[in-house]
């Protein structure tokens, strides 16, 4: 007698299937159970990554050998997957792929819950994950990229070799680096213009009917478009949720350290208060202000007015390098008072703003100074107004007009709109610092005006106990944030002992950065 046999049932693994491919969109939470410690180690080492993304992206131009090949070694060290052709196969030394991918995709979903709570901390997260995401994609094999397309359902038409025989000439005129027998070689996608507008603002791509025809080369920016749009709905879609996360006793201190240590020090503590005085500011202004605030400093004084995205910008970096209450009461009241504003309307008008700027008004936050990712990305200067960033929001030739003014070399003027150009606004001013200090290399990665202020008086020599008294409020801030959450639990007090071990490894490293 013959019995038929049971057929198994395969069932197939979801997190298995994710991590199938290198790269994701981050669609899909994971829905394992991991230790705490794990939890912890995690997200450390994705800090660690995307910080150094951050360094790397100040100090170098994108996407250059220099910047691929460090980025590339971080990845490896901190074990994340790193190579586009590596399978599962358990290496000598080390975690296999799978256990990378794993990782890279459970400390992703934990720093989203760092770095939901406020639009800095998201704008800061998302610039990250999307250059990481760029070096990762770019990295693939063209028949990687197309799996992953097809796999996030970006299925973007491709034209015929018809239709390229026919836009020919086009195609080669709007394509950077494409010959005619490039064309034919080349895949060629018919993408709505409207999902490919960098490339259009760049005059990179042909248009045609409301369609943009995209080189393979450049689908790049289209899916980092995309990625950004996912990632940033995915962050207030996690915000909701910050309450549940924040009962953990055990979660909260790690989360909190986590978001405050994104870019290290953020100048809105300081124990030098007063300590710089009014009439300093002329001549700090000339040899260790930023070009942004230089450039506001000099239309205060020409015009004796800025609009309220100059004042906060302005006011917010004058706050950071300590000037007090009192002292940026006087100094905006001093200025206004010689154009068209008198004592009255200054104190009924202007005086509240200001003092809401320390937390003395309203619901009493305490305001910080500006970063440099904060300038560049939000609140673009219109007519008449003087903020912003001037590598990313002046003119070329303005700004070569004010280089001129500012007494830097021709050469080196040559060097900044190069950067400019190509997009590297921040590079552009590490290397205005670099001239105007006479300085072959400077030694940080500049994040924040700030930053600029402290570390110029540094090298002039007057910094030092600037930079020293600024530096020691800060550890304070952090230490209170792990310890502010501690309950009475003998659990509690474990997870805070081992945060302080944890934390402290990753104070070392963003020094060393």
């Amino acid at each position: 007698m013959q019995f038929g046999g049971r057929k198994k049932k395969i069932s197939i693994n979801p997190q298995s299937e994710l991590y199938g491919q290198q790269l994701q969109f981050y669609g899909q939470p994971p829905l394992e159970n991991i230790s705490l410690s794990e939890f912890e180690t995690f997200a450390v080492e994705r800090l660690k990554l995307l910080k150094t993304v951050e360094n790397l992206g100040v100090s170098h131009v994108k996407l250059t050998d220099s910047y691929r090949g460090k980025l590339q070694s971080q990845l490896k060290t901190l074990n994340f997957p790193y190579r586009p052709d590596a399978d599962d196969k358990k290496s000598q030394s080390g975690p296999t792929e799978y256990e990378k991918r794993r990782k890279d995709h459970i400390s992703h979903f934990i720093l989203r819950l760092a770095y939901c709570q406020t639009e800095d901390l998201r704008r800061w997260f998302i610039q990250q994950e999307v250059d990481l995401f760029r070096f990762r994609f770019i990295d693939l094999f063209p028949k990687q990229q197309l799996a992953f397309l097809h796999k996030n359902n970006l299925h973007y038409d491709t034209i015929s070799s018809e239709e390229k025989t026919e836009l020919k000439d086009q195609l080669i005129n709007s394509s950077f680096g494409i010959s005619g027998i490039k064309v034919m070689e080349h895949e060629f996608y018919k993408v709505p213009f409207q999902d490919a507008l960098d490339l259009v603002r760049l005059r990179k791509v042909y248009l045609k009917q409301g369609y943009a025809y995209i080189p393979h080369q450049d689908i790049v920016t289209i899916v980092l478009n995309d990625f950004r749009t996912r990632l940033s709905k995915a962050l207030a879609l996690t915000a909701r949720s910050l309450p549940a996360v924040h009962s953990d006793e055990r979660l909260q201190p790690l989360l909190n350290h986590l978001s405050h240590a994104y870019v290290g020090q953020d100048y809105s503590i300081q124990k030098n208060v007063g300590k710089i005085s009014l009439d300093q500011i002329d001549s700090l202004s000339g040899k260790s202000f930023p070009l942004c605030m230089r450039q506001l400093h000099q239309s205060l004084r020409e015009n004796h007015h800025l609009r309220h995205g100059g004042r906060m910008q302005y006011g917010l970096f004058l706050k950071g390098i300590g000037l007090s209450l009192e002292q940026a009461l006087q100094f905006w009241k001093m200025e206004f008072i010689r154009g068209k504003v008198d004592a009255d309307k200054f104190d009924k008008a202007y005086a509240y703003s200001i003092r809401h700027m320390f937390g003395k008004e309203g619901k009493r936050t305490d305001y910080t100074p500006y970063s440099c990712m904060k300038v560049i990305l939000s609140n673009p200067p219109s007519q008449g107004d003087h903020h912003g960033c001037p590598f990313r929001h002046s003119d070329p030739e303005l700004l070569k007009q004010k280089l001129q003014v500012y007494k830097v070399s021709p050469s080196g003027i040559n060097q900044i709109l190069e950067l400019v150009k190509g997009m590297h606004y921040q590079l552009a001013c590490q290397k205005y610092f670099e001239l105007t200090h006479n300085i072959e290399d400077s030694s940080f990665s500049l994040n924040h005006p700030n930053q600029y202020f402290l570390e110029s008086q540094k090298l002039l020599g007057g910094g030092k106990d600037i930079k020293r008294e600024m530096d020691a409020p800060q550890r304070s801030q952090e230490n209170s944030a792990s310890k502010g959450s501690t309950g009475t639990q003998e659990v509690a007090a474990n997870t805070s002992q081992h945060l302080a071990e944890m934390t402290e490894d990753l104070e070392s490293f963003f020094q060393e950065a």
